[in-house]
């Protein structure tokens, strides 16, 4: 009898031996969650970070840009300004040279004109 209680109480033990291993699994895996959770806050709060650093970099190289844009704008403007300027310049001359040649080959025009109708009159009488 002594063997069968043995037998039974040794039947006992190991059949209570799953629940408490199980019951470390548990712990262990509820430990693991917390300790995932916590890493996953931290990075989470690094990558936050991390993107308002670059978005304000993003922000600073931006409108470095656009000032140097608008910089290389404003002088290209002035230089179109300035030729221009000077083509204007000289087409007035050009125009000016070529009115006053106009009006001496009109004046020589109406001279010649001039002269052939006196020669005409002349030659009626």
């Amino acid at each position: 009898m002594k063997s069968i209680l043995k037998a039974i109480l040794a039947a006992a033990l190991l059949s209570v031996l799953p629940l408490a291993l199980a019951q470390d699994v548990a712990t262990d895996t509820k430990k693991a969650a917390k300790d995932t959770g916590h890493a996953t806050d931290k990075a989470a709060k690094a990558t936050g970070h991390a993107t308002k650093v670059v978005a304000k970099d993003t922000a600073k190289g931006t409108k470095k840009a656009a000032d140097k844009t608008g910089d290389a704008t404003k002088d290209a403007a002035k230089d179109t300004a300035k030729g221009t300027e000077k083509a204007a310049d000289k087409t007035g001359h050009a125009t000016k040279v070529v009115a006053k040649s106009t009006g001496k080959g009109v004046k020589n025009v109406g001279h010649d004109v001039k002269k052939g109708t006196e020669k005409t009159v002349d030659a009626v009488k």
